[in-house]
């Protein structure tokens, strides 16, 4: 198909213009008027040379070659659809759907009807795919027609955005159910003490008292965590920079944890300095929640370790140990999980939020440093974090080691 091009007077002139300046310049006027050839030339040749647009060939077909080597390294999987056959796939759409996908047809390369269907209409328009590759998949499958029997499809993944909305839900659903038993509990006990309170005896009252003094820290404990998570969530990306010593950090947090009644349960190993770059207060909140953690599910009558190390790797390793009974190998990959419990009823009974290791994860992951839960039934469970050790000049330890 012929098209009508503007002939480049703009360039053209800006070509004879400089080839006068070098002249006056000083060059050799056959050298000047060389280089105004040489550049009108190559003007030339640019408007009179056919455009490598996708037009048809002489037989009315679409040159797949070109198609092909132009969608071929774009990172969203195109494939290009012809007479119901996929055609051309570039390399995401065969990383995705393999490389057998080339030449099969529609209703054989998707499999789903909705595709199908927009497939086989032939016009262009949108369909949401899922369980394309995996069952929980979500891809959006745009086709665009270019011609009769030829048209062009791009897929986009959508799971992560569904995830995210789906964890949204559910999160909120679970501090909303959190939120409600406390209030429920609280709200019960007073309505009961306003009508009947005159009457109850003073023990009666007390314990009722003490029932919503309880469930009422339980709420202020709740809500803390909800706000000290979303802090941490807020700030996840950004690096600490202070230069931050851990042994006293970790040894008053730790006694902190215990309070007075259970210091007796703590045994400390940190005789080692070592530093990071950190944030101090959530490094004393990490602290705080491991060894809490630690005494509230351990056995009562067992110590729990805590230790500092430096280790090979150029890494601060600290260690929460306690001896207790353990957690079910299949508990372990859901415990950072929000509000998740091995045993509800235990945890909500001791004060637990379900928020805390929650908390420890993103802190780790705040501090680029690593997590790791160990346990065995019977024995106990160890919570090992490694986070990046940093020498006096806030210089990284591994990186000077490397």
């Amino acid at each position: 198909m012929e098209q009508d091009r503007a002939f480049p007077v703009a360039s053209l002139t800006l070509a004879a213009v400089a080839s006068v300046a070098m002249g006056f310049a000083g060059t050799p006027l056959w050298l000047a008027f060389a280089v105004f050839l040489v550049w009108a030339g190559s003007l030339w040749l640019a408007v009179a040379a056919p455009p490598r647009a996708m037009e048809p060939t002489t037989n009315g077909t679409f040159n797949r070659d070109d198609m092909g080597e132009f969608i071929e390294h774009a990172g969203t999987p195109l494939l290009v659809a012809e007479n119901g056959r996929i055609s051309i796939a570039n390399k995401s759409a065969r990383n995705l759907l393999g490389a057998h996908v080339l030449g099969q047809d529609i209703r054989v390369a998707f499999r789903h009807p909705e595709a199908v269907s927009l497939l086989e209409r032939g016009a262009s328009g949108q369909a949401v795919v899922q369980g394309l590759i995996r069952r929980r998949d979500i891809w959006i499958l745009n086709f665009q027609r270019l011609a009769d029997g030829l048209g062009v499809i791009e897929l986009l993944n959508q799971t992560a955005e569904a995830d995210i909305s789906r964890a949204h839900t559910d999160f909120v659903a679970n501090a909303s159910h959190e939120l409600r038993t406390p209030l429920s509990s609280i709200i019960g006990y007073v309505e009961t003490l306003r009508e009947d309170g005159a009457q109850a005896p003073p023990e009666m009252r007390r314990k009722f008292l003490d029932t919503v003094l309880s469930e009422a820290k339980r709420l202020q404990n709740l809500v803390s965590d909800l706000m000290s998570l979303s802090h941490v969530e807020a700030e996840k990306h950004d690096l600490p920079d202070e230069h931050l010593p851990l042994r006293k950090l970790v040894e008053t947090a730790a006694r902190d944890a215990a309070g007075p009644d259970r210091q007796n349960r703590v045994t400390l190993d940190c005789e080692q300095e070592i530093a990071i770059r950190g944030d101090a207060r959530q490094i004393e909140q990490l602290v705080r929640n491991l060894v809490d953690n630690a005494l509230k599910y351990g056995a009562a009558d067992e110590q729990v370790r805590v230790s500092l190390r430096r280790l090979p790797e150029g890494e601060a390793q600290l260690t929460v140990t306690d001896r207790g009974e353990g957690i079910a190998p299949e508990h372990l990959p859901h415990l950072t999980r929000r509000f998740y419990r091995t045993d509800p009823g235990r945890s909500r009974a001791s004060g637990g939020t379900g928020l805390g290791l929650a908390i420890v994860k993103h802190i780790v992951e705040r501090h680029r440093g690593r997590l790791d839960i160990a346990s065995k039934l019977g024995q106990g469970t160890t919570v090992t974090v490694r986070i990046p050790a940093v020498d006096s000049d806030g210089e990284s330890v591994s990186e000077g080691q490397s």
